[in-house]
């Protein structure tokens, strides 16, 4: 028999087979590129501030999609039966995020009264058809772009450099926020603290130690939908001369004090000039900032009732706002500024509370050592530091001359004794005016007890800070 059998059928499961397998990775590569691309999520959409009344001030619209990206971003307004676009975009390639800062009030023809704000976006997914995902968010708004009013009922002919002066103002119903500033700082107002006038509203603010002289203050007044009105303050700054002082750090000092302080055993071993640098520049400007955020936080009434209470049998070592320039063996290397009072006293002093109030802080401050700070209302704190002991915890109520702990010196103290600073609004003031009776006789309590404009103006100008030495003012 032969074994050439033309007539023989071949097998065709080897054929069925790679069609099988080329059909199964080509469903399998199709999934993995479609699977993703028919998600069914709709984009994320956002609006801030989260409003119902709509201003000059811009709306941030965020849009964002996790999954296959953005395709689309539309926002209109509609008013009176008419719809004004604000944004359209489409975009070439699908986009994660998209951010939109929009003013619709500004739309030409917009006028006051009720809106409705619509947001659409659609994503890249081929789910619905290949039309993809949309998200809608339509919000009922009323536009008002009129800033609300504000009068100014008695403010300050005078303040001191680095001092604090006070203005009392009523504001229109619709404010929502208000207060002074000048620079980069604000100072709030608060109602309800003026005498036989619950509408009128007391501000205290400083011209900071760190601002040009010529910089003038605006009394800022605002509204929900983010209008604002303000009204320039005029006063005459007097002059305070702050003292200018070399210090030179000696190895000792590097060793006993200053590197103690570093967390990182490793960064105590880097060169002398480094570790002060450490310590003086970055940890100062980390408690600095810790202290600006604990007495930012203002209780809206007054604790304290008249002058603060300097120490006790103290004696002023170190003024407010010195410039102090240290050197290492003869070379300069750093700067910094002394936002407070250095009060000598005898070793392990009782520290006295300068004046009623209510304990905002009790703890480790770094340079500043132990550390109390006394939340005395309307923006104002008191803050003692360099204790060897604290006998107060934080939520206290403490009277004045109350006893809060002892002098020492714990952080970058050398010798025993009291660090002594005020902050307002987070912002360190000139002390010395608070612990002048005359000073709040002439300049707060008028204001307290609700005086007219005219009375508040006949106010003589404050007696001028004494300070110790010489010095330049700063500018």
């Amino acid at each position: 028999m032969s074994t050439y059998q033309s007539d023989r059928p071949r097998s065709r499961l080897p054929v069925v087979v790679i069609l099988l397998v080329i059909f199964v990775a080509a469903l399998a590569g199709g999934v993995y590129y479609l699977l993703p691309r028919l998600e069914s999520s709709p984009p994320q959409i956002a609006v801030s501030p989260d409003v119902d009344v709509l201003g000059v001030a811009p709306l941030e619209i965020t849009v964002a999609d996790a999954g296959t990206g953005l395709k689309s971003v539309e926002v209109t307004l509609s008013q009176g039966g008419t719809e004004h676009s604000i944004a359209s975009e489409q975009f070439a390639r699908p986009a994660a995020e998209k951010k939109l800062a929009v003013a619709p009030a500004k739309l030409p023809g917009i006028k006051e009264g009720p809106a409705v704000l619509r947001v659409a976006a659609r994503d890249a997914s081929l789910w619905h058809f290949l039309k993809g995902n949309e998200a809608v968010l339509e919000k009922n708004v009323s536009i008002d772009i009129t800033p609300p009013t504000v009068e100014l009922i008695a403010d300050d002919r005078y303040v001191n450099f680095g001092g604090v002066g006070a203005i009392v103002y009523k504001a229109s119903a619709d404010a929502v926020a208000s207060g002074v500033k000048i620079g980069e700082h604000f100072f709030p107002g608060f109602a309800g603290q003026v005498k036989d006038h619950p509408d009128h509203f007391l501000a205290f603010f400083a011209h900071p130690y760190d601002t040009p002289p010529e910089a003038r203050p605006t009394l800022a007044v605002t509204d929900k939908a983010g209008n604002t009105r303000e009204v320039r303050l005029a006063y005459e700054l007097k002059d305070v001369r702050y003292r200018t002082s070399t210090i030179a750090v000696s190895d000792g000092f590097l060793q006993e004090k200053v590197a103690p302080l570093l967390a990182d055993a490793a960064a105590r071993q880097g060169a002398p000039q480094d570790v002060f640098v450490a310590v003086n520049r970055q940890m100062r400007k980390d408690n600095e900032e810790r202290i600006a955020a604990i007495t930012a936080k203002a209780t809206p009434a007054l604790l304290w009732k008249g002058a603060f209470a300097q120490l006790s049998n103290s004696k002023v070592e170190a003024n407010f706002a010195d410039k102090r320039t240290y050197t290492y063996k003869g070379e300069t290397i750093d700067t910094a500024y002394h936002l407070g009072y250095d009060l000598s006293v005898t070793k392990n002093y009782p520290v006295e509370a300068s004046n009623s109030g209510a304990v905002a802080f009790t703890g480790d401050l770094g340079i500043y050592g132990n550390t109390v700070i006394v939340d005395h209302g309307l923006g104002l704190f008191t803050l003692y530091g360099h204790l060897s002991s604290v006998d107060v915890k934080a939520g206290d109520t403490v009277a004045k001359g109350q006893i809060l702990g002892k002098t020492g010196e714990t952080g970058l103290a050398v010798g025993d004794h009291l660090h002594f600073g005020i902050y307002l609004a987070g912002v360190a003031v000139l002390p010395v005016e608070w612990w002048d009776q005359k000073w709040i006789d002439d300049n707060i309590k008028p204001k307290l007890e609700g005086d007219s404009g005219r009375e508040v103006a006949k106010t003589p100008p404050p007696t001028k800070a004494k300070r110790k030495g010489g010095g330049k003012r700063r500018r």
